[in-house]
């Protein structure tokens, strides 16, 4: 079973930019919870936690982290120009890193190689996340001169 390709990086990634960090975390917790719960918020309408339990339950766990970090480091460095960028960048590295791991050690508990893995969780990713964190960068720094963050 593959990973799909969705937009929640881009949902994710906007809103820890947008946000920071506190509000950022607490909006994808709720949003995992809300998934856990039954609502079907995560690709493809799924829920519950066969979803979080599954090969794409990494990701979800890693958005966490990946808001925090986007975040303190949109925050924190405010007034850079390569803040936003930057930060989406570590997120995204983030994401793969929590993806990966637990597809390989968690989900599958084989002997699938860390190539492999990273031929199925990250590498067909690449293009498709270049393009939504270009989206999310420019709508974020939209956003934030909209409400004069």
């Amino acid at each position: 079973m593959g990973v799909p390709v969705s937009l929640q990086t881009f949902a994710v990634f906007t809103a820890a930019a947008v946000l920071g960090a506190r509000k950022a975390v607490i909006s994808v917790i709720i949003y995992i919870l809300l998934g856990l719960a039954g609502v079907p918020v995560f690709t493809g309408f799924k829920s519950g936690p066969t979803v979080v339990t599954g090969p794409t339950g990494g990701y979800l766990i890693g958005f966490i982290f990946a808001a925090a970090i986007i975040g303190i480091m949109t925050s924190a460095f405010s007034q850079k120009k390569w803040a936003v960028p930057v930060s989406m960048i570590a997120g995204q590295i983030v994401c793969y890193i929590f993806g990966t791991v637990w597809y390989k050690y968690i989900y599958l508990s084989s002997d699938v190689s860390l190539v492999e893995a990273l031929m199925i969780c990250v590498v067909p990713f690449i293009v498709p996340d270049i393009i939504k964190l270009t989206a999310s960068v420019i709508l974020s720094k939209s956003v934030r001169k909209a409400l004069k963050y």
